[in-house]
Order: structure tokens, then sequence, then C-alpha cells
């Protein structure tokens, strides 16, 4: 019987909650999927962070292979689309969730759920890009929509990125500055104000202008805001938006409350837009991807990238949920 090596979360009324490393069989693979991958490279999110350490319930059925991200190549397949030898990306759709996900030697998924690897990037860098990276493409597609709609053009004013040290945040930054926007950044760790400005932010700021409560309106500062904090850091990044910009939210970091007004939305016309990069449509998802591949600068990803092994994704999972890890974090699945 073959096996292959993964991270396993189970919970035992002995043992409770525990994710470690696993030799797993292969007929453990679910049955349900129609595609099998050789995982080549995974990665760490947020989301990653709190199915490894059992901080929030993620994960809903046991045992678990977490990683809501994988990137490899076919080896089996019964789906239309997909044939033996076909590079492939996957994010979200509840993998390591309520399916078995990235964290692992192989996986097998529905066919549906997969992205073929854009041209350009490899396996590595699709998962230096990971669903971190993906959601900043598809909030800044969904901010620039807006601008373009505006007739506002890149240059004509500052677009605030909160959060900006960790995942999304670094690839916004990246994605901003390569389209011309001059870029704010905020961030609660101004050491890293050199790395974020190699990235191409024009300014940083400490995030405490932000996170703390704030007047309903503010001074009319930017033309747009890409948020993965939450809370009171979006609610005053909304107040101090200009007439008729635009938000995006797409985290929680600081928390999932919005203690503010409907003031910057009926007086100065603002758009909140809510991103989910979960179960967003497929030709979103496509679109994201060719987005990433024509606009992330492949020298500034990579200075924004560590790479781990596999066992080592069990010790990283309660820094990143601490704001202790900057940029990026590939996992070797056969490291």
């Amino acid at each position: 019987m073959s096996q292959f090596r993964g991270l396993l979360i189970t919970k035992t009324e002995e043992q409770g909650y525990r994710c470690a490393m696993a030799d797993i069989d292969e007929t453990s693979l679910p049955a349900d999927g129609d595609v099998s991958i050789d995982v080549e490279w995974s990665t760490i999110n947020y989301k990653d962070g709190l199915a490894i350490t059992g901080k929030s319930p993620v994960v809903r059925s046991f045992p678990m292979v977490p990683g809501i991200d994988l990137a490899g190549t076919v080896t089996a397949s019964s789906h239309p689309r997909w044939s033996v030898g076909q590079e492939v990306v996957l994010n979200g759709f509840g993998v390591g969730e309520v399916h078995w996900g990235g964290l692992a030697q192989r996986a097998k998924v529905k066919g549906d759920w997969l992205v073929a690897l854009p041209d350009g990037l490899s396996t590595r860098e699709a998962m230096a890009v990971g669903t971190a990276g993906y959601t900043a493409m598809l909030s800044v597609q969904a901010l620039q929509r807006h601008l373009d709609a505006a007739g506002v053009k890149p240059g004509s004013g500052e677009v605030l990125v909160t959060g900006a040290s960790g995942g999304v945040g670094s690839v916004a930054v990246s994605l901003l500055s390569a389209m011309g926007h001059t870029v704010v950044a905020s961030t609660g760790r101004m050491a890293e104000a050199d790395y974020l400005r190699s990235l191409g932010a024009a300014e940083v700021m400490d995030r405490a202008a932000l996170s703390e409560p704030g007047k309903p309106l503010q001074k009319e500062r930017w033309i747009g805001v890409v948020d993965s904090v939450g809370s009171h850091t979006l609610v005053n990044a909304c107040a101090s938006t200009r007439y008729d910009g635009a938000v995006t939210a797409c985290g929680l970091a600081q928390g999932f409350d919005l203690p503010g007004t409907v003031m910057p939305f009926i007086l100065r016309g603002v758009t909140l837009y809510g991103i989910d990069s979960v179960m967003a449509p497929m030709v979103r998802r496509e679109l994201a991807w060719k987005g990433l591949a024509q606009w992330l600068d492949k020298d500034k990803l990579s200075a924004m990238t560590e790479e781990i092994g596999l066992a080592a994704a069990i010790d990283l999972a309660p820094r990143i949920l601490s704001g202790q890890v900057r940029g990026r974090t590939v996992v070797n699945v056969n490291s």
C-alpha cells in the first residue's frame, strides 16, 4: 500500500485537538475527488495558522490534512478539463477545512476547483503568491475596476494598504505600485519600513494612526484602500476615503466587528467591496491569476518569500497568528 507524508489534524477525547506529521495511506484520500495531484508546494496563510493550532473552529471534520493552497502536477484524472502531466493551482473551496488540503505530498480534489498554472509562473512562485496574494489581486482588481469607472487614473491620489507587512498587504503594495499607484503602507512593525519601500510603498505609516476609535468623517485622503485588518482600522480607512472612492475589505486581523457609521457611504459616496477568495467564481479566479502573472514583480515576490519544510509549518502557525511573519512563506512538502 502506497503512503505519503503530510500534516494530519485529529481530534479525540484522549488527546484533544492535535496536528502532527504522519504517514498517510493513499486509500485515505477523499473518495469524491476526481483529480489526483502530486503536490510540489503549499503555503501558510492566516487561516492555515488557525487550522493547525485549533485557535478557531476552521476545521470541521476529522481527520483533516490542512492547507488551503496547493500547486503541483496531475497524476490521474476523470475530469474532462484535466489530464496527466498538467500543472495546476488550487486555492480555497474548503480544502484544508472540510476537504483534505495541500500540506501533504499528495491530494485528490475536484477538478472544478482547479486553475491551470499561469504561463510565466512556476509552482513554487504560485505558492509564494498563495491565497494571500490571490486575495490581494482580487482586491486590487475590484479597486481598479471602480477607479476606472470613475475615471480616476493611477498616481492621481494615494492608495492605502493596511496590514502591509503581512502576506496580503505585501503583495498588494507590490501590485499597486507596479500599476502606477502612490501607495501608503500601514503596519504595526515600523522596523519593516525599508522592506515595504522596497516593494514600492511611497510612504509607511504606523498602524496606531488607524487602529483606535476615530471620528465618523475624517479628512479626505485615499482614492482607494486595500484593508486586511477590519475593525477600527477599516472604519477609519472608510472615514478618510475621498469622495466616490472605494475600500476593499478582505481580512479581520484586528477584529471582525465594524464599529462605525454610514456617514462615509451616504455623504461621500464611498463604496465598500467585500472580497471573498474561498468561493470566488472561476472566471474571477482565472482573471486574478492572469493579473498576477502580468503585474507581480518576481524579484519583489522572491524578496517577500521564505521557504520551509513540511514539519516546520507546525511551529510557524502560532507565529503567523501573532503577526510575527513577514510577507509570504512557501512550504516544500517534499522536504
